[in-house]
């Protein structure tokens, strides 16, 4: 009888089936967003580009990216969240493949474009239905997980760019990553579920929690959306430009120089997200304000490793993006978390698409062109990785103001840790 009990609770649900589904489709996201970032010296030199311009390729994904995200959010609040998914997904899918028969700067510019416009959709989400299979205090500990596929996929496109486009050019790695993009589209159309809006929401909804114009007043919300828009700033400086300032910097080839990227995102990410999600988890039994306090030390703890990485001796270099990249991926459940929490059912895709606007709109849209720009114009690119840096203490600064706000969490019913139904990891 024990034996039978064990077993059935090791099958894997329609629930469990849809959040496998959505980690996998995260993953193959950052796996198609990061491949450029592995190997932009071949296309650097075949489009004769300068840095600014190899910047202003992540600047076309993320401009498309955030003009989709308030409208596709908005349709999320509305119409059935399964089909848009989908779409997203043979969408960036389509773009990727297409990459294959780029022979032009600016058809590369308008392959990001409609990447972005891909991503926005299914970015956007993934979040909310996520939400609406767990309750408040355990949506942390579930986005954690979710979000582990952000380093994997990323390092797992620095790897393709860097490895398979060092061996066979750099379309190569675009054609082999797209095909999977297809088949995971397919498998959540027969898989996956639709969740009922609301349906472990637990926490009070008020006008600043379930209304539009409340999120404009909700300072639980801006604080967190706020506070990752300048981190994501950084984050999305150094994921773009990493590769190539080992490159110049630390005398690495462009392959070891992806490889080396790709190796230390995937140990940190993996680590950095789940032990920060575990010890946010912990902190939330005796602080509400755990999800902002945890991200806020995560920056802290960053900074001097920062520091260490662009201005430090080359043989300080990989050590110093070791430490840096742990620390920094701590905040990833916890911030997410933070801002799903920060609102209710009726208006969570919409919120979700807004925070993606202010993020990259404030983040990471700009960034990698402007440090390309500033590279250009001082001669040093490590110079320019530095500005950074002030982002992240900037970051800081504003989520230990977002902590004071942070909403209380009602106490959860009590079946809510006796039921395994929507377990992500099964229970022995």
């Amino acid at each position: 009888m024990p034996t039978a009990v064990h077993s059935a609770r090791l099958r894997i649900g329609p629930v469990q089936a849809t959040l496998l589904l959505l980690i996998a489709l995260n993953l193959l996201n950052y796996i198609d967003r990061y491949i450029l970032s592995g190997e932009l010296l071949p296309v650097q030199r075949e489009f004769h580009a300068t840095d600014h311009q190899m910047g202003a390729l992540a600047t076309a994904l993320f401009v498309f990216y955030m003009l989709a995200a308030p409208a596709t959010g908005w349709l999320g609040d509305r119409m059935r969240r399964k089909p848009l998914i989908i779409s997203g997904a043979v969408l960036w899918s389509l773009a990727t493949l297409g990459t294959v028969w780029v022979h032009s700067y600016w058809t590369l510019y308008l392959r990001q474009a409609f990447v972005g416009i891909g991503e926005a959709t299914f970015g956007i989400f993934a979040p909310a239905v996520i939400a609406d299979f767990y309750p408040e205090r355990e949506r942390n500990r579930i986005l954690s997980l979710f979000y582990v596929a952000i380093p994997v996929g990323a390092a797992l496109g620095y790897l393709a760019g860097g490895q398979i486009g060092g061996q066979w050019g750099w379309r190569a790695p675009f054609f082999v990553c797209a095909l999977p993009g297809f088949v995971a589209a397919a498998l959540y159309g027969w898989l996956g579920r639709e969740p009922e809006r609301g349906a472990s929401d637990q926490i009070q909804s008020t006008l600043d929690r379930a209304t539009f114009r409340g999120l404009f007043h909700n300072r639980a919300y801006l604080a967190a959306s706020f506070g990752l828009a300048t981190l994501t700033f950084a984050m999305g400086g150094i994921s773009w430009w990493m590769p190539e300032f080992l490159r110049r910097f630390a005398g690495f080839s462009m392959g070891r120089a992806s490889l080396a990227v790709g190796v230390i995102t995937v140990i940190d990410g993996i680590a950095g997200t789940l032990v920060g999600g575990w010890l946010a988890q912990r902190w939330l039994r005796v602080n509400h304000r755990a999800l902002y306090l945890l991200s806020c030390w995560s920056v802290a703890l960053t900074l001097p490793f920062g520091l260490l990485v662009f201005f430090g001796p080359p043989a300080w270099t990989l050590p110093a993006l070791l430490a840096a990249e742990f620390f920094l991926f701590l905040n990833t459940g916890p911030l997410n978390a933070a801002i799903v929490n920060s609102v209710t059912a009726p208006i969570r895709a919409t919120a979700v698409g807004m925070n993606f606007f202010i993020i990259h709109c404030f983040g990471d849209t700009f960034s990698p062109q402007v440090i390309g720009a500033i590279s250009d114009h001082a001669h040093s690119l490590r110079l320019a990785m530095g500005a950074t840096l002030v982002a992240l203490a900037v970051s800081g600064v504003i989520l230990f103001a977002g902590a004071s706000v942070a909403p209380p969490l009602e106490e959860a019913l009590e079946s809510d840790a006796g039921d395994d139904s929507c377990s992500l990891i099964p229970v022995s």
